[in-house]
């Protein structure tokens, strides 16, 4: 029997706009918490026709309009109830529910962890409905996308599609929570931000008001956190839950459930349609791009992989950060006449109800091709277009080795020298700070996208006047080849072998690739774009799951993995590497004293040394099209 709120009194609401209906339903878990959801028709009596209903199971308010949500740039960001009218109008009913302990759901909020049994609970339901026929698709961005693998994970059954966008876990711990071992500090952030909207929040205004007071840039140079001593201290779910991710450093039993970690569960994810939505700036490239060739290789039923050159769930914007990519790079526009309607197509694709399926296995925006310019708004004109595969990475590419040298050289010629290297000392208490990137829900303290590593300013936390480049810190190694002659096209993984030492029982490397314009007339000291970037945190040198301290001066091998990218390096660019120990407020800073992070409190500086020589090849590993011709006499 249909379950709804009975202060609705079972009875659906008309929908302002016409020939939409609301429902609001109680839908019960397995330990009987009831969590709220809302049921969209183009009908009052949704029992009347049974059709495939669409899912999305949000944080974030399902009454809530969301910037995620933006279908085209030309317009505002439509509400939840023009969402619904755009598919129940293409005969789908659709059901927004609030997470456990979230909105006006019942229960506790845990990140993460609780999402997959809820979400088969809430499939399980929604299937045996009069007006369900059987086939539920979920759908949704970010935490939206993540509940979805959660679900899959399970082995749900009656999971008919999966509309994946910047979400979906492979693997937390290599994407998302934590990266090359060390702790993605936009938790924090985020757990900051959605506790002052919680539940909790809302019936205290005390808390609310503390909470919304928080100095979040003073409390990151005060870090790390201890039980009782964060800004969360008076909201012990919300502290609880992110220091547990802080402390949960190797990788053991909590990042191999089920919610965190499809890679350990792809065989029970249902053989049914898939579509995996990134972009080049998104903390999910790894997980999007795993979870898309995961699935194409193990399941029958098709997978399709999206990546655009935005920042999280900014499909319909044609700049991440401080740089341009031109009208071409929208979704919207170029893909679709709009996100609702790339959506659309997508599901009757999927449930058969549209035409065959001739969309393009792979479709990735190329960045890179523009100017260099600077626009009417101030950003730099880095260009791009679209274009389709099908593989990742592309089948034109392949694997090319850029070796370091000591001169600040990266070329295709192996090291001959015995004895070559380049040493530093790293001061945990002088980070080098994060300059876009990857990064979302990282404000007030860091934002994705591409910036000008040449030129940090004010709005770059911990950097300070007079604001000179990057790579002029001591503790920065960079790394690049000759003015290109001829133009270079990256499409695939970034990675670098490094061999190494120090002075520490633990320390960390980190790599980020960076396209290099030449001087112009609006920017005389040229543009650093970054690309991506990665960490490795050397005590998990051998194993995530059995850390290992260092014995100072022994050299190790180790391998700097960052997301993957898609850039055209113009003749006349450079490809350049930046190497060093730390990237704050990104990740987590590791005091190199060989004690978990999450609880040292003291520090310590390592003298950490890249090895260049012979029998110690230090490389970048690019994906070049035309492999290791693409560079010709250029390095």
């Amino acid at each position: 029997m249909t379950c709804y709120d009975t202060s609705h009194a079972g009875r659906p609401e008309p929908c302002r706009g016409g020939a939409l209906w609301r429902r609001t339903l109680r839908i019960p878990m397995r330990d009987g918490i009831r969590l709220a959801a809302d049921l969209y028709s183009a009908s009052p009596e949704p029992e009347a026709t049974a059709l495939p209903v669409l899912l999305e199971r949000t944080p974030y308010g399902r009454r809530e309009r969301r910037g995620s949500d933006q279908d085209r740039g030309d317009v505002p960001i439509p509400r939840p109830e023009d969402i619904a009218r755009h598919f129940t109008e293409a005969r789908y009913h659709v059901v927004r529910q609030d997470c456990r302990g979230r909105g006006d759901s019942g229960g506790t909020f845990v990140k993460y962890l609780g999402e997959g049994p809820d979400g088969v609970d809430t499939i399980d339901w929604l299937r045996k409905q009069p007006w369900c026929d059987g086939r539920v698709v979920m759908t949704g961005v970010s935490y939206s996308a993540h509940v979805q693998a959660a679900a899959a994970a399970e082995g749900v059954t009656g999971l008919a599609a999966m509309f994946q966008d910047s979400g979906g876990f492979s693997s937390a711990y290599d994407a998302g929570m934590r990266m090359g071992g060390a702790f993605e500090l936009k938790q924090v952030t985020w757990a900051l931000r959605h506790a002052a909207q919680s539940p909790e929040a809302a019936a205290d205004p005390v808390l609310a008001e503390q909470l919304l007071r928080v100095d979040v840039a003073g409390w990151f140079g005060a870090m790390p956190w201890r039980p009782g001593c964060t800004p969360l201290r008076h909201l012990s779910a919300y502290e609880d839950f992110l220091l547990e991710q802080w402390r949960q450093d190797t990788f053991g039993d909590y990042y191999r459930t089920p919610a965190i970690y499809g890679r350990g569960f792809y065989e029970r994810f249902p053989d049914a349609p898939s579509l995996h939505l990134g972009s080049w700036y998104d903390p999910y490239v790894r997980s999007t791009i795993e979870n898309f060739t995961a699935l194409r290789r193990l399941k029958s039923a098709p997978s399709h992989l999206v990546m655009g050159p935005w920042t999280h769930g900014h499909r319909c914007e044609t700049f991440a950060g401080d740089v341009d990519f031109g009208p071409g790079a929208t979704l919207d526009g170029n893909l679709a006449p709009s996100y609702l309607e790339f959506r659309r197509r997508w599901f009757d694709r999927a449930l058969g109800r549209g035409p065959e399926d001739d969309l393009p296995a792979v479709q990735y925006f190329l960045m890179g091709g523009g100017d260099g310019r600077r626009d009417a708004a101030g950003r730099m004109r880095h260009g791009g277009a679209w274009r389709t595969d099908t593989q990742w990475p592309p089948a034109s590419t392949a694997p090319v080795a850029l070796y370091l040298t000591t001169g600040g050289a990266l070329t295709p010629a192996p090291p001959t020298a015995a004895a070559a290297s380049v040493t530093y000392d790293f001061d945990p208490r002088r980070p080098v700070p994060t300059m876009g990137g990857q990064v979302t829900s990282g404000e007030p303290v860091m934002t994705g996208g591409a910036y000008d590593q040449n030129a940090p300013d004010a709005r770059v936390y911990g950097a300070s006047e007079p604001y000179l480049p990057l790579d002029s810190r001591p503790d920065v190694i960079s790394l690049t080849t000759p003015p290109l002659e001829r133009d270079v096209v990256v499409a695939g993984p970034v990675s670098a072998r490094l061999h190494i030492s120090t002075t520490a029982p633990d320390t960390d490397f980190t790599i980020k690739l960076i396209d290099v314009h030449p001087p112009n007339a609006d920017y005389p000291h040229g543009f650093a774009m970054n690309l991506t970037d990665g960490i490795a945190r050397c005590r998990f040198h051998r194993s995530y799951e059995e850390p290992e301290l260092l014995v100072p001066g022994r050299v190790y091998e180790i391998e700097v993995t960052a997301p993957d990218t898609a850039n055209r390096f113009a003749a006349g660019h450079r490809i350049r590497l930046d190497i060093s120990s730390s990237n704050f407020p990104r990740f987590d800073v590791n005091t190199n004293t060989g004690e978990p992070e999450a609880a040292a409190r003291r520090t310590a500086i390592a003298t950490n040394t890249v090895h260049m020589d012979a029998e110690h090849s230090s490389h970048l590993r690019l994906w070049l099209e035309g492999g290791a011709d693409a560079l010709g006499s250029s390095s």
